[in-house]
């Protein structure tokens, strides 16, 4: 993982052991992003789920000592095996860009978080970071725990 921080955005780019249309689905499918979405210890409950642009999702973050984090996300670019963007609508406010570039049969997953200012962003750099990179180690482990 290489992870690059500017002054109010965080890139992490990931080298996956599955395809472009494998990674992708991962992040549409529900059942998939449920498992992966999120910090270490997370789990998560989807009340409403469109990823088509302009689509809801909506859902609460369950943390490992019983915290629910209510959020709320619209999609705003769904490139099907290409890219999502995705607007984080609750604080922090946050666009993400998930683009997929095919490496030899394998992903390249660059993973682009940008906070609507740089206050916000120095309000939870200090946890933003390693859980993006957890959040994208999750997604390594479902994707080899599905396509071994």
């Amino acid at each position: 993982m290489n992870t690059t921080v500017g002054e109010k955005d965080v890139s992490t780019a990931v080298l996956l052991n599955a395809s472009r249309e494998q990674v992708f689905e991962a992040w549409i499918d529900p059942d998939q992003l449920a498992q992966w979405w999120g910090p270490r210890g997370f789990r998560n409950t989807f009340e409403v789920f469109e990823p088509k642009p302009d689509g809801d999702w909506k859902f609460v973050m369950h943390g490992p000592d019983g915290t629910d984090y209510d959020n709320h996300n619209v999609f705003r670019e769904v490139r099907p095996n290409e890219r999502i963007v995705i607007e984080h609508l609750h604080f922090p406010p946050f666009k993400l860009t998930g683009s997929f570039e095919d490496e030899g049969g394998r992903t390249r997953l660059t993973f682009h978080q940008e906070f609507a200012t740089k206050e916000v962003f120095d309000q939870v750099k200090s946890y933003c970071i390693e859980g993006n990179q957890q959040n994208l180690e999750r997604l390594q482990d479902l994707l080899a725990k599905l396509h071994a």
